[in-house]
């Protein structure tokens, strides 16, 4: 018998975080905790809901929360997820854990079960230009080689004269610089800009245009300087034969996969099968979730031995996170187990 309840948290960031979609000040958490009557075992997955963003922000968002904790508590099928990624790998996590009875472990990995660290990209929020160089500098002194900037919020000269900075420091053998633009770029003038961008060495761009325009997009992917990845063009597509279509039309160079935005695991096992099948690389960033779901998420990612910087470092960012043993050191993301989970009590007061 297994009883499930829902707790929410609002966690706040430690400043102003910039994005495409606005600036952030917070962000709610949702988690699905479930109880083993027998055993009193309680295991955690978190709903990580990106405002704007994910497809299942709806206004009914907690009422679909609180009718698959009920059919969990009484035993029946769980409702018709197939429109909401954040429950579903919720779900997914929390079962997991359940399974495994042991505390925050979701799948066998090196990272939490031998400590070994998953390199990480440094990222460069949104900001005025004085800002965004302060935060290079210390990303360089933090001893990242891969550094990730979020562009298309000021001027794309100023965007362009950042980059420069860094390639004045290092060379591309020195220091990977990737970009993301959030769809900021029209198709109009996402050629010239990607032309710029591989003048600097970029290594690649993260969705240059809105999502959506497949045909457009392909183009881009056809003939860019650079490598291509799709990021929210993915989150749309849900079923398998709507990812196989998509990656079959646009023929991107990358994926960037989001468990919380795309469904979870295995979901990710879908278009990691279709990346390999059309010989594209990927690689697994954070969406903004607490300390329970990026663990979740690094100990996947660490069970497909990644070869690649991955988009890990977003756990310390809240200034009420759940306490955790996540850690950065230098450019890598570990799981110190000489620390313990803080699991506050209203989360597991059954």
């Amino acid at each position: 018998m297994i009883e499930a309840r829902i707790h929410s948290r609002l966690l706040k960031f430690d400043r102003l975080r910039g994005t495409s979609r606005g600036w952030l000040d917070d962000k709610p958490a949702y988690y699905i905790a479930l109880k083993d009557l027998d055993s009193g075992y309680i295991a955690l997955g978190e709903c990580g809901l990106l405002p704007k963003l994910s497809i299942d922000d709806r206004p009914d968002f907690r009422q679909k929360l609180d009718e698959v904790a009920a059919a969990i508590t009484d035993g029946l099928s769980l409702p018709n997820l197939s429109e909401w990624p954040a429950i579903r790998f919720a779900v997914e996590m929390a079962f997991a854990e359940l399974k495994s009875r042991s505390k925050a472990t979701i799948i066998a990995n090196p990272f939490s079960g031998k400590g070994e660290g998953i390199e990480i990209n440094g990222l460069v929020w949104m900001g005025n230009k004085d800002e965004m160089r302060a935060e290079i500098d210390q990303k360089i002194r933090a001893g990242y080689t891969c550094i990730k900037l979020k562009i298309g919020a000021i001027d794309f000269g100023e965007e362009l004269a950042l980059i420069g900075y860094i390639r004045k420091l290092y060379g591309a053998t020195d220091l990977a610089i990737r970009v993301d633009a959030n769809g900021a770029f029209s198709a109009k003038d996402a050629p010239r800009r990607l032309a710029e961008l591989a003048r600097l060495n970029v290594e690649s761009i993260e969705q240059p245009i809105r999502q959506g325009q497949w045909e457009a997009m392909a183009a881009l992917c056809a003939n860019s300087p650079l490598p291509i990845a799709l990021d929210e063009e993915l989150i749309t597509a849900q079923t398998l034969s709507q990812k196989r279509a998509l990656i079959s039309e646009i023929k991107p160079q990358a994926l960037v996969m989001k468990p919380s935005l795309l469904g979870g695991f295995a979901a990710c096992d879908e278009w990691i099968s279709i990346a390999d099948a059309h010989g594209a690389y990927w690689w697994i960033t954070s969406a903004l979730e607490s300390n329970i779901g990026l663990n979740a998420i690094a100990q996947y990612t660490s069970s497909k031995n990644p070869s690649l910087p991955q988009g890990l470092g977003t756990g310390m960012l809240y200034t009420n996170n759940i306490g955790s043993p996540l850690e950065i050191r230098s450019n890598h993301l570990y799981y110190n187990r000489e620390l313990n989970w803080e699991i506050p009590s209203d989360y597991v007061g059954f």
